[in-house]
């Protein structure tokens, strides 16, 4: 599996002949540049420009199914479920879909436009043991590092994403993780085997 970060909370990750795109952003988002290509499945925790641009992953043969919405999801191999908790964003309160997927073997949990750190106890027990957690960082909109820190150890992801952040709450986030100076990658590329002997990892994504 192949994981590359665009900015703000968009990922494409792509597996064999599959790609997921995970809230892509729109050609109008402040957060970051919208990025073209095809992909299988978008799933888009908050329908907002920031997140919703499904048309720029949308390309040639590959229009993808859209997964919007909490509930059950099957995408070819690829199996995932999506659970409400309230937000506030770009101030106003609303909805977001925290989404689970599983593939090759893996459980990844994508918070996506978090701003408490307070989740359902129901919905902690649902995600399971955590392989990959992407996590908002940034504050404003979404989770204070302290808050988001503290919620990755609780769900004790065996690697973390960072998202949604600037250099000052990145290098923050590395200090509480105690993770300073870890470098950013282009891509990350990571097997099942990689990531079973990790323990609270962090890794860092170039966008």
């Amino acid at each position: 599996m192949v994981i590359s970060y665009h900015g703000g909370q968009s990922f494409k990750v792509s597996f064999g002949d599959t790609t997921l795109a995970f809230n892509p952003a729109s050609k109008t988002s402040k957060l970051a540049d919208a990025v073209k290509y095809g992909a299988d499945a978008a799933f888009v925790t908050l329908w907002h420009k920031d997140f919703n641009g499904v048309d720029q992953v949308a390309h040639g043969a590959k229009q993808p199914f859209v997964a919007d919405t909490p509930g059950e999801f099957e995408i070819g191999s690829v199996v995932a479920r999506g659970f409400g908790v309230k937000t506030t964003y770009d101030k106003q309160e609303t909805y977001n879909t925290i989404f689970q997927v599983k593939l090759e073997d893996m459980n990844m949990v994508f918070l996506g436009a978090l701003s408490e750190p307070e989740i359902d106890p129901k919905i902690l027990g649902e995600l399971g043991n955590i392989d990959i957690l992407f996590v908002p960082i940034g504050g404003g909109d979404v989770l204070e590092v302290p808050q988001a820190a503290k919620l990755a150890n609780k769900l004790e992801a065996k690697l973390v994403i960072p998202m949604q952040y600037d250099d000052v709450a990145l290098k923050t986030f590395l200090k509480e993780e105690s993770k300073e100076g870890l470098k950013a990658v282009d891509k990350l590329t990571i097997k099942r085997k990689d990531v079973s002997e990790m323990e609270g990892e962090v890794a860092v994504l170039a966008s």
